[in-house]
């Protein structure tokens, strides 16, 4: 273990002395501001101590100049634009890999009634599949009429009963659009209305800016406060509806002073204060309405969304952490102080036994952009009561901690059932086929026994780790080939079998791009696009096809694959979204149907001899959307 994380963990052992023990110290939470007035006056006064800070940053400068003779380093450069209960009643069937049951997740695919609807490249796309139909029925452009999209992504999709919400961001405009469509029993989509909502940059290569539990869509944005401008309430959250003619004063403040906390710790000047902003918007309503909670604290960017509260993770300079708990009905956020850092929302899992679990290393960056992979350091379970979370002024105990082996870079980790898994993809590189291949550990841990870590051997990288039911699957390459090891979780872990996929590579990292469909106890069907062993993900290209293998007792098969039809994709006139930051290939299970998503292609397939044959396709591309 690290000095610095074991130096936190003996702080934190010293912090919680004199506490009651977890889960009988009376509840207690942050403090709102009492007005207006309040947070008006505290802001004032950060913005004096930040204003005397750079002034004393500017004279150190101009001493430095005179004597070293050289100019003040030049600003750096912006970050680049990022150029380069469960979902609605009308859905029989779920079509998204969630994290949690009974919070979906934004995504490229959803089903209505019997139409799927999918949104690619800054539209909408209903296409008819019940009644054993495969039919495109109606596109829409994801954004509002009239509007300019450049400089706007349209990534996440979500549906509660006949409202289709487009989740995107635009540069331009500066903040989260939230666009609502109306789709009726025909498939047919029609723009109802657009919101800006205040926030910062959401995109993750690993999570998802939104959820929808029930009728509630529910948003994390970190808003970074500028204290050198003059009013600071210019970055407080806040919402309008967009009209041709908008201007910044439409946006209407959604988190009042008394819906705003801070805990009892200073901010540290010059490195930043964010309001941790919880959005939650009532869909079941048809003009929208949002009511935001803000937690003012330092930066922090890995969130975890359960079914009543929102998780935060923060870190200050050095090793301290902290990790808010913002509950989703609007009630008081509580926090607790905490040593290292999670690697993405995939490291938390709110137990039912009343539990906060969180996967940590010693340092990390969070999940923005692609900082999850980035984590550093040795590793460490954190599990401690929700009750222990608190004012601010409280610790978990060192005993809350229990040290892990593994560690490097690109860490894949997922809790399934009563089990940890984590391991990573070893060399990124891909091999001759001829070379030794290392072998790789994948951990399992039973999360609430506190028992000993099993390191299970496997010949491949672990570049996916999904839940099989009860049990689990590892995938990930060896050289040119792609293996899927099927995990056996029991009172011990083991490895029950092994498919392995020659020349191949997954075409999708995200978790979304994985499916799997249970049939009866042990049995089911997996679905996940591969591309070939030489070729892999990109941004502006298909997957080559959705291969779907079948777990029979945890004995993996192979049923063939529906592959995308090869040659030059259709030109869309794409005006909006042109990269395919979320992937553009999902294997789809409706109805004792087998569908592959394949860019603009939905190919059908159908079990004959126990192979996946190809019965039909069609392509919902704008130019060409006619069935074949």
């Amino acid at each position: 273990m690290s000095s610095a994380l074991k130096i936190t963990l003996i702080l934190s052992l010293l912090l919680s002395a004199g506490c009651h023990a977890a889960g009988t110290a009376p509840r207690k939470t942050l403090a709102p501001f009492t007005s207006e007035q309040a947070l008006s006056s505290y802001l004032q006064q950060l913005q004096a101590r930040q204003a005397a800070l750079q002034r004393e940053q500017q004279k150190l400068q101009r001493a430095t100049a005179q004597y070293m003779a050289v100019p003040a380093p030049a600003p750096p450069a912006p970050m680049a634009a990022k150029a380069a209960p469960a979902a609605s009643a009308e859905a029989a069937e779920s079509v998204t890999n969630v994290q949690t049951a009974g919070v979906d997740e934004g995504g490229i695919v959803k089903l209505h009634g019997k139409h799927l609807v999918m949104l690619r490249r800054g539209k909408l796309f209903t296409v008819q599949v019940g009644g054993k139909a495969l039919q495109p029925v109606a596109s829409l452009d994801a954004f509002a009429p009239g509007s300019d999209p450049s400089g706007s992504w349209y990534d996440e999709m979500l549906i509660d009963r006949d409202t289709v919400v487009v989740i995107g961001y635009s540069y331009s405009r500066g903040g989260t659009e939230i666009g609502l469509f109306d789709i009726d029993a025909d498939g047919k989509l029609a723009y109802r209305a657009t919101y800006h909502l205040r926030s910062n940059d959401y995109y993750s290569s690993r999570n998802y800016a939104s959820r929808l539990i029930g009728s509630k869509l529910v948003f994390y944005s970190p808003l970074s406060l500028n204290l050198r401008r003059g009013d600071p309430f210019g970055g407080f959250p806040a919402l309008r509806r967009w009209r041709p003619d908008a201007v910044p004063s439409d946006f209407k403040r959604i988190a009042p002073a008394t819906r705003i906390y801070r805990t009892d710790e200073e901010p540290e000047m010059g490195a930043g204060l964010t309001l941790h902003t919880v959005t939650v918007c009532d869909l079941a309503q048809r003009d929208m309405r949002c009511e935001a909670t803000a937690v003012m604290g330092p930066q922090g960017r890995v969130f975890y969304v359960s079914g009543e509260s929102v998780f935060v993770w923060i870190t200050r300079r050095g090793s301290d952490s902290g990790v808010f708990r913002i509950p989703l009905d609007g009630t008081a956020p509580s926090v607790l102080k905490v040593a290292g850092a999670p690697v993405d929302q995939f490291s938390f899992l709110g137990s039912a036994d009343g539990h906060l679990n969180v996967l940590l290393r010693a340092e990390g960056q969070g999940d923005a952009m692609w900082d999850g992979t980035r984590g550093r350091g040795d590793m460490a379970l954190l599990r401690v009561p929700l009750a222990s979370f608190s004012d601010g002024r409280d610790s978990a105990p060192a005993s809350s901690y229990k040290a892990l082996p593994g560690g490097g870079y690109g860490l894949q980790n997922r809790y399934v059932g009563p089990y940890l898994l984590y391991g990573n993809p070893g060399n990124p590189g891909r091999r001759k086929a001829d070379q030794a291949w290392p072998r790789q550990p994948l951990y399992a841990l039973r999360w609430a026994d506190g028992g000993s870590v099993q390191a299970l051997s496997l010949p491949h990288g672990v570049e996916r780790i999904e839940a099989l039911g009860d049990d689990a699957v590892v995938i990930g390459a060896q050289g040119k080939d792609l293996h899927f090891s099927s995990i056996r979780l029991g009172a011990q872990a083991a490895i029950a079998a092994r498919y392995i996929r020659a020349d191949a590579a997954q075409g999708e990292s995200r978790s979304h791009g994985f499916f799997y469909k249970p049939q009866a106890a042990g049995e089911g069907m997996i679905g996940l696009p591969i591309l070939g062993g030489d070729e892999r993900p990109g941004l502006n290209k298909s997957s080559a096809s959705v291969l779907y293998l079948r777990n029979s007792g945890l004995q993996l098969t192979e049923l063939g694959a529906l592959a995308a039809r090869p040659g030059q994709p259709p030109d869309d006139g794409c005006r909006a979204s042109c990269v395919d930051w979320y992937g553009n290939a999902r294997p789809l299970f409706l109805q004792g149907r087998v569908f592959a998503l394949l860019g603009y292609e939905l190919v059908e397939g159908a079990l004959k001899e126990g192979q996946i044959r190809e019965v039909r396709r069609i392509s919902y591309a704008p130019i060409a959307s006619t069935l074949r």
